[in-house]
């Protein structure tokens, strides 16, 4: 059982980077390789998906290390 979750943990957290090298400062791709951008916007369409995906990812990463702790106790 330990060892799924640490799988589990493994892919979700390549996950959670995946998605926040997507995020980059909100300046999409470009971003990545320093582009920045001074203007406020709002989160619409894509950027808002993966702003939301990379919140409940964490989310479930964080549960999921909790329970792993309470496992191995």
């Amino acid at each position: 059982m330990l060892v799924s979750l640490q799988i589990i943990q493994i892919i979700l957290s390549i996950a959670i980077t995946i998605l926040l090298l997507l995020q980059a400062k909100g300046a999409g791709l470009g971003g990545i390789f320093g582009g920045e951008s001074g203007i406020y916007r709002t989160r619409r369409g894509i950027e808002k998906t993966l702003y939301q995906a990379t919140i409940g990812l964490v989310l479930v990463f964080f549960v999921l290390a909790l329970i792993s702790v309470a496992i191995t106790r």
